[in-house]
């Protein structure tokens, strides 16, 4: 399957932390995360155009001087196996690289590591790290992919690339305890991102957007305390 973008933000100052960037979006995932806002790009894939390259380099080279890269969000980038020549294409033109993962082709990443492609990865983490809660997390049956997201997890934390690990966190979904055990399995990990769920965007199962998100005092709370594991951890 060819890599293909189906939407651009343009310039993005939020998307990777001090720099200005290009968020570009593949669709298809190989999770079903209830909670996940771009269910759209998911589900329906089909129903957006594809974005020409062309296009896009011609813009990213257009405004060189003040756009610093592109972050590769989706869906799920790392489906799609010719992400690293795409890659190099973008490195070739002068440009960093961020890529949002979840971490299930833990393969892909490692040449991506290997040939210093990506200059960071943010990669999230579903739930706590036993099955039935990132089962029901993350929407999937095979164990398999579980146990690549703990490879990919040992791969990033023995790199040298700069990361972030982040967690969406949904009542439903998410206790203390749970926020606790992901900390004690990453500790030691340079940077934990705790992002509150928001029911104000559609999400794949619609009933979540009946949830209420945990206060800020709440979210403030499971941060201090998994700093215990964790220094620089913080919400968003």
């Amino acid at each position: 399957m060819k890599i293909a973008i189906k939407k651009m933000i343009e310039t993005s100052l939020i998307d990777w932390e001090g720099k200005i960037v290009s968020t570009l979006y593949v669709p298809r995932c190989n999770f079903r995360c209830p909670f996940c806002y771009n269910c759209d790009l998911i589900l329906y894939p089909d129903h957006f155009k594809n974005i020409p390259f062309e296009e896009i380099n011609r813009f990213l080279l257009e405004r060189k001087e003040f756009i610093d890269g592109i972050c590769m969000s989706g869906g799920e980038p790392t489906l799609y196996a010719d992400l690293l020549s795409y890659f190099k294409e973008i490195k070739n033109k002068g440009f960093l690289i961020k890529l949002d993962t979840n971490g299930t082709n833990p393969k892909l990443l490692e040449d991506l590591l290997k040939y210093r492609l990506i200059d960071y990865i943010a990669m999230d983490i579903k739930s706590s790290l036993d099955f039935d809660c990132y089962s029901k997390a993350a929407g999937i049956k095979d164990k398999i992919l579980l146990e690549r997201v703990k490879d990919s997890i040992t791969l990033i934390m023995n790199s040298e690339t700069d990361y972030e690990f982040r967690t969406t966190v949904v009542p439903l979904l998410h206790t203390e305890e749970n926020i606790i055990e992901i900390a004690k399995y990453i500790s030691g990990a340079k940077k934990y991102v705790l992002q509150n769920f928001s029911p104000l965007e559609r999400t794949l199962n619609p009933s979540f957007q009946k949830i209420k998100p945990y206060s800020v005092e709440k979210i403030q709370e499971f941060v201090e305390k998994v700093k215990r594991y964790i220094p620089n951890c913080y919400y968003r």
